[in-house]
């Protein structure tokens, strides 16, 4: 109970203080290629139940059919103003909503897309017992998951053999550990991770 009155009052406030700042994004993806200013993907929630995961859109229309995963940080995809967007993860502020409408959490297991969670075991499908969420340890850990991918020779592969098992661990021992306190300390580490000079 305490989460979700923390998850619906945080991200409330975050939409409300955050409007400015999503107008001027909103003008700068529209300006800088044709599309829709918001891009939505089916996700696997709680109880793989099925939602539509809101992103400010930062590839070019349609890229999204040739690969389920972004590879390197200049995936030729990806339009000029979307790179920035990601390198800051300010693509993500809009799952704020999916918060409010009690799809997400601000804190649990970053949810995957259909392709990828039909691949689960047994064990790891216990991490769609909860809201997926905005960030997680996964998130902090492997948060240049794109640098890692570029240069395999099969990425998908990768990601699936070894990235996502390692992922699906981390929040396999959130699940195991959560309480009010550690979702604190995800946000604050994530925050510190995302202005860290690397």
């Amino acid at each position: 109970m305490i989460k979700r009155i923390f998850d619906i009052v945080a991200s409330g406030l975050g939409l409300l203080v955050l409007a400015p700042v999503f107008l001027v994004i909103a003008l700068l993806v529209s300006l800088d290629s044709k599309g829709p200013v918001f891009y939505r993907q089916e996700r696997i929630g709680r109880h793989f139940a099925v939602f539509k995961l809101w992103k400010f859109r930062t590839m070019h229309v349609g890229a999204d059919r040739q690969s389920a995963i972004t590879i390197g940080k200049r995936d030729s995809r990806i339009t000029r103003v979307g790179y920035w967007l990601r390198k800051y993860k300010l693509d993500e502020l809009p799952q704020l909503i999916n918060v409010v409408l009690g799809e997400m959490s601000l804190v649990g297991p970053r949810p995957e897309v259909k392709k990828f969670v039909d691949l689960y075991s047994p064990e790891q499908r216990k991490v769609l017992s909860i809201l997926p969420g905005l960030t997680d340890w996964a998130s902090i850990h492997y948060r240049h998951e794109n640098s890692l991918l570029e240069g395999k020779e099969d990425p998908i592969r990768y990601y699936e053999e070894v990235i996502m098992p390692a992922k699906l661990a981390l929040n396999l021992k959130y699940l195991e550990q959560r309480s009010f306190w550690v979702d604190l300390k995800i946000l604050f580490q994530t925050l510190v991770a995302l202005f860290r000079k690397e």
